[in-house]
């Protein structure tokens, strides 16, 4: 079986992005609580600036391409699934309820009978 290698392709420039994003991150939460002392509005502004200037550096890479090219290929794959209609589910919903009671009374049907046949006929402990 031939299978072609999958080629990574990795520049500087996409490791630089990806350093800077990886930064950004540590700086916003660095920022986060070293602005502790100057109120929650300016703490959360800048973990969330700096987490945004870290998406968007991200998104930039080409690691970032990939996952957008990929999310908007599963956002069209969902599309295509056909999904049940109301009464469908409630069908199968009734259907699987069903089968757990058939089984529950099974099983607590098969404990009994072995209960009574190994302690009142093998055992003799009842009497």
């Amino acid at each position: 079986m031939a299978t072609s290698p999958v080629e990574t392709v990795t520049t500087s420039a996409d490791k630089a992005k990806l350093f800077v994003a990886a930064l950004l991150v540590v700086g916003a939460v660095a920022g986060f609580y070293a602005l502790a002392k100057q109120g929650a509005w300016i703490q959360w502004g800048v973990l969330l600036l700096g987490l945004g200037a870290a998406v968007a550096m991200f998104l930039v890479s080409e690691s970032g391409r990939q996952l957008l090219g990929f999310s908007g290929d599963a956002w069209r794959e969902v599309k295509k699934v056909v999904w049940p209609t109301r009464k469908e589910s409630l069908q199968m919903t009734g259907y699987v309820f069903a089968f757990v009671v058939i089984m529950a009374l099974f099983l607590w049907f098969t404990d009994k009978t072995l209960e009574w046949v190994l302690y009142d006929l093998v055992l003799g402990w009842r009497k």
